[in-house]
């Protein structure tokens, strides 16, 4: 086919999946402002949504999984069914799987395998991912990237300013534009393979020394910009041990909260995608004992600053101090804060601090369900914004906020009791900014990422 040929179909698929997203986010905003505005039926018209959106693959259904977990973001109908979406998307067929892979590898790329299964282990929004043995037969894992995906994410980010448009109407307590933006930016990282090996890299250096922890070792002659290969980690879903004895439901708890905060303390790095498929369980001779983080795309690298900021709230609620508090706001990017506004910040700083705060063993939250852990809270929150308002919500805060609500819905799932204040305490102990810095400077120059601004 010739190169014009070649460059007419792409621009044509593109310009047909970009309609196509279109009418289905058009048609999905539509019935939401119906729902919101005049009382329709809102769980009929959000189980259409799900359908809509999973056809289509690609970026959009990852936008929609993360809106999805951003609390009283959508009514609660349609978050529901958008969260249906971390189960598996249909897969690509063997044939598509070939051409891709040669694409990536060159016309001898089984020769570069012991064994390649064309049936994939697990297909998701941006692709998928395949099990193979390396050629000394050690078991690895192929994420392979959908096609065409750079060019589909410019059209279904736009999309989404269409999606965020609608709560800044509804909602004018809140501003989410800013929330846009940080998910833009992310799902672009995630088709940065290259980029996710570094972050896998900086992981394993960081954890390097957590055993309940385990991360997946980085195959770079068997990866490129859409081929990302690492090493299989074998393990169990984390849902298949929610009614083992306490111990053991502690023990992969503890496990979690490691995974998330001590990268945090560390190197000022966090994964801002914390559900469960993002993880498995692995046990030995005497049974289950930590967890494999599994996919490093949605990664957030901050500025040591933030960290300082979260430290700082902490201290200050422990302790009482306004003049603290006000300054982990100030830190965090929130602007022309009132004493109304600080109050009303405070009711979701309250909750998302509160295992933290208390010095005893404890459940993450009493009488909660996993789906509906920080959905009271964010709804009270924005019913007060609405008021006395409006708030941008900053850039940076947003997978912060996402990880400890993914976070605490986990500790649900597996109903652990824990002293969380000396958990935190311990990743905390002696924090210093210079510190940090230094950490961080030397964690991310070793695997060849930039320093955040």
């Amino acid at each position: 086919m010739a190169e014009t040929d070649r460059e007419a179909n792409r621009f044509s698929a593109r310009a047909s999946r970009y309609a196509r997203v279109g009418a289905n986010v058009g048609t999905v905003a539509a019935r939401m402002a119906g729902a919101r505005l005049f009382g329709g039926e809102g769980t009929t018209n959000a189980a259409a949504l799900a359908p809509a959106l999973g056809g289509l693959k690609g970026p959009i259904m990852k936008v929609a999984q993360l809106l999805a977990t951003i609390p009283d973001l959508l009514p609660p109908e349609y978050a529901a069914e958008l969260q249906k979406l971390q189960a598996d998307a249909p897969p690509m067929g063997a044939a598509f799987v070939k051409r891709r892979m040669q694409a990536e590898l060159g016309a001898g790329w089984q020769a570069r395998f012991g064994s390649f299964d064309l049936k994939p282990a697990a297909a998701a929004s941006l692709g998928q991912v395949h099990r193979a043995t390396g050629l000394d037969g050690a078991p690895l894992a192929c994420k392979l990237q959908y096609p065409d995906m750079q060019s589909a994410v410019g059209a279904d980010l736009k999309q989404l300013e269409l999606a965020f448009a609608l709560p800044r109407r509804m909602n004018p307590g809140l501003d989410p534009r800013e929330i846009a933006k940080e998910i833009g930016a992310r799902v672009r990282e995630e088709l940065d393979y290259p980029r996710e090996a570094k972050h896998a890299r900086l992981y394993g250096t960081v954890l390097k020394d957590i055993a309940a922890v385990r991360v997946p070792q980085v195959l770079e002659d068997l990866s490129t910009k859409r081929l990302l290969t690492l090493g299989w980690l074998d393990g169990e879903r984390i849902l298949n041990f929610s009614d083992s004895p306490v111990e053991v439901r502690n023990r992969l708890a503890q496990a979690m909260f490691k995974a998330w905060w001590h990268p945090f303390s560390r190197a000022a790095v966090i994964h801002g995608d914390p559900h469960l498929g993002n993880y498995t369980v692995f046990s030995d001779e005497a049974g289950p004992q930590g967890i494999n983080l599994l996919d490093y795309g949605c990664v957030r690298i901050f500025h040591p600053r933030f960290v300082g900021g979260v430290v700082d709230l902490y201290r200050g609620l422990l302790e009482g101090d306004e003049a603290r508090i006000v300054h982990a706001y100030e830190v965090w990017g929130f602007k022309n804060l009132s004493r109304e506004i600080i109050d009303i910040l405070n009711i979701w700083a309250r909750f998302i601090y509160g295992p933290l705060l208390e010095d005893r063993t404890r459940t993450v939250a009493d009488g909660v369900k996993p789906g509906e852990y920080g959905r009271r809270q964010a709804f009270q929150v924005h019913q007060a914004l609405k008021e006395r308002g409006p708030v941008t919500v900053p850039q940076e805060f947003v997978f912060m906020d996402r990880a400890a609500v993914g976070l605490g819905a986990v500790f649900l799932h597996l109903r652990s009791e824990l002293n969380y204040h000396r958990l935190f305490e311990a990743e905390i102990e002696s924090f210093s900014l210079d510190a940090l810095e230094a950490r961080q400077a030397e964690a991310l120059a070793a695997v060849g990422l930039p320093r955040p601004e």
